[in-house]
């Protein structure tokens, strides 16, 4: 009975959240203020445990697709799928699943988690399992240097109970080391796949730096193609349909399958797998298509430097309708000067609050940009006036903010209001 009213509270508080358009941690902070204990509770009832997701970039996309490939193999699996990864936001997405009593009928949790808060998380969701997605130039007005980012997930993993998945080729998280009772497998492309990615896997001078090359991945891309991708698994390779183009979402995905076959013993069914990949859509705004008509407009979403590269240079040969759209929610963008933009032979839209500085970067290259409009509404309207290109898709490469926005305005509610 303890639990009946703060999470009645909390879905009172999620209903009047949704009818006012959104709000997905409010729900989260009554629960808690009311039961402290919350998540500790709900979390403790999982029987295969809980797996923290950390990392820069990509956390949403490893998270579903980790979700969809345990899922494909037979487990009942909570997650948190709006990206709401702060304890206010983890605890609104239990308040979807729990029973009144605080009773969750899951078999394991699998949770994005902010690398901030990820220390004090494993307080009370105590992770089984982290993954380690990967450390990059990102949010340095929250965090002061890159170093410390790397340091805040080695922390977490060092408080994993059971097993730590982690990215070989990642020079801050690569080198990790077992602590006692802890198992820790790793990730990772191989060499020839990452020298044919234009900017290799990194956004940085030295693209293609691994952590060490002595360092063996159980799990590893092979291959990739679009869409498509050929990961090695120990002795065996699957073919999967990812979600979206790029090397960076086949690495995902890698990630993603090595966690699964540690969390099932080693026992991956490779139909399984590629039956996961096969169903999947893509992650909110990471490659997500709507339509404009007669057209489709396809959204890719960036958070810092790395993910704004590796979208770009996944992106269709001779692209002929691009918007990129920036504003505030990104305070520094003086990282844009380390962008190779040579994949773009012009854009169609500027838009954001920081349209005219990424402008100014762009003639700095010679590339020439049709139409500047801060207002998203209106750069939105001047993208469907384009006449339809011959593959009907209108590439939207936006920050998150901006993203949202868009979403907004083409009639897609936000995840959580429409969960």
């Amino acid at each position: 009975m303890k639990y009946v009213i703060p999470v009645l509270a909390g879905r009172m508080v999620r209903a009047l959240a949704r009818l006012r358009g959104g709000g997905s941690a409010y729900p989260g902070r009554t629960v808690l203020a009311l039961a402290p204990d919350f998540l500790t509770h709900v979390s403790s009832q999982f029987e295969r445990g809980v797996v923290f997701v950390l990392g820069s970039n990509g956390k949403s996309t490893t998270t579903m697709m980790l979700t969809e490939t345990l899922r494909a193999h037979g487990l009942s699996v909570f997650t948190n799928p709006t990206g709401a990864n702060l304890p206010q936001g983890i605890a609104s997405a239990f308040l979807r699943e729990v029973t009144p009593m605080g009773d969750v009928r899951h078999d394991i949790g699998v949770i994005e988690v902010d690398e901030a808060f990820a220390v004090e998380l494993t307080r009370s969701l105590k992770p089984s399992t982290v993954l380690m997605l990967n450390v990059q130039v990102d949010q340095l007005y929250r965090f002061f240097e890159t170093e410390r980012v790397g340091t805040m997930m080695t922390d977490t993993a060092a408080l994993a109970s059971t097993a730590v998945v982690t990215n070989r080729d990642d020079q801050h998280l690569g080198p990790y080391e077992a602590r006692e009772g802890q198992s820790v497998t790793r990730f990772g492309a191989a060499a020839d796949i990452v020298a044919a990615s234009p900017n290799g896997l990194q956004n940085a001078n030295d693209f293609t730096r691994r952590a060490d090359g002595t360092l063996e991945a159980q799990t590893e891309v092979v291959a990739v193609n679009g869409d498509g991708a050929s990961i090695r698994v120990g002795e065996t390779t699957v073919d999967i349909r990812l979600p979206a183009r790029g090397l960076h979402y086949a690495v995902d995905a890698a990630a993603a399958i090595e966690t699964a076959s540690v969390v099932l013993g080693g026992r991956i069914d490779p139909v399984a797998v590629a039956r996961a990949f096969d169903g999947m859509k893509p992650a909110y705004g990471r490659g997500e298509r709507m339509s404009l008509g007669a057209d489709e407009a396809e959204f890719i979403m960036f958070k810092n430097a790395a993910s704004l590269q590796m979208n770009l240079d996944a992106l269709p040969q001779d692209v002929e309708q691009v918007m990129l759209a920036i504003d505030e929610g990104t305070p520094d963008i003086s990282w844009i000067y380390d962008i190779d933009f040579s994949h773009l032979d012009h854009v169609d839209v500027l838009a954001g609050a920081k349209a005219w500085q990424l402008a100014l970067r762009l003639e700095h290259d010679g590339i020439p940009v049709h139409v500047i409009e801060e207002d998203i509404s209106k750069a939105i309207r001047l993208m469907r006036a384009l006449p339809s290109p011959s593959d009907h898709t209108k590439h939207f490469v936006t920050n998150y903010e901006q993203m949202m926005l868009a979403r907004r305005i083409l009639g897609h509610p936000d995840l959580e209001k429409s969960a």
